[in-house]
């Protein structure tokens, strides 16, 4: 499903707290906040009717077995936390097993901007970091507003949600949707796979060759239902972890080390 949405569309969804911390102003006092935001609305304005975002979504059938999620011919190997004072939790843990023989659903998306965003204000340096974070925040705003239109309408397991913006903030809604290169997904790369399933092209978006996403101004991730699901940093895991997951991945240890570099 490929949904295009206008600035007017998602600029409500967004999260002005992340805004402001990207900007570094979060501990700075109300009046200096209120300000900023008045200046970013009034771009929001100037955006508006010339730049759009766009969602990618598709809902598979899915098992897991072990720690890779299973849909059809492809895997999703993923991470656990291996650190003795953790949960030890894996998200392929909030995804019915294969061995139950009965199939789960998953949700697996993308979101991101013109790319005009990232490239039409080089003649202004203030105002092409401005036009910047203010992408960063649609591209997850555009992630929000997609979600909510999946649990209640496509996938459709909380069609009578009714929350607040302040709530679907904090997440208070059912079920998780983990973006690529966040704790619980740390490996980019995993992008690759994600491309593979539903063509990250038709939203713009393109892979270098670590799986980092261009525009920078994108999110990819995983949409699970499971009632328990919960979000964890996947933390620091062992060699033993690391080559198995390289085995997973199909992919040389040396090659995989690069990509978890910062969880070795």
């Amino acid at each position: 499903m490929l949904l295009d949405y206008n600035i007017f569309d998602v600029a409500p969804y967004i999260n002005w707290d992340y805004f402001y911390y990207a900007w570094g102003m979060h501990n700075q006092p109300e009046a200096e906040k209120e300000k900023l935001r008045y200046e970013a609305e009034e771009t929001l304005q100037s955006l508006q009717g010339h730049y759009c975002t766009h969602a990618l979504f598709q809902l598979f059938a899915a098992n897991s077995e072990g720690d890779d999620i299973v849909i059809g011919e492809h895997r999703l190997p993923l991470l656990r936390q291996q650190r003795p004072d953790s949960d030890f939790h894996c998200l392929a843990d909030f995804v019915r097993p294969q061995s139950s023989g009965v199939a789960d659903k998953i949700g697996i998306f993308a979101t991101s901007v013109d790319m005009g965003l990232e490239t039409d204000f080089e003649y202004d340096s203030y105002q092409k970091m401005l036009v910047q974070l203010l992408a960063d925040r649609l591209a997850e705003a555009t992630a929000e507003r997609m979600h909510e239109a999946v649990r209640k309408q496509y996938w459709g397991y909380a069609p009578d949600e009714q929350l607040t913006m302040q709530e679907l903030h904090v997440e208070a809604f059912q079920g998780i949707r983990p973006a690529v290169g966040y704790p619980s997904l740390p490996d980019t790369s995993l992008n690759f796979v994600i491309d593979e399933l539903i063509g990250l092209r038709q939203v713009g978006i393109r892979l270098t060759e670590s799986g980092a996403m261009k525009p920078h101004a994108s999110v990819s991730g995983l949409m699970l239902a499971h009632p328990k699901a919960c979000y964890f940093s996947v933390g620091k895991i062992g060699e033993d972890q690391l080559a198995d997951y390289a085995r997973r991945r199909g992919l040389p240890v040396a090659v995989v080390r690069k990509f978890l570099s910062s969880n070795l």
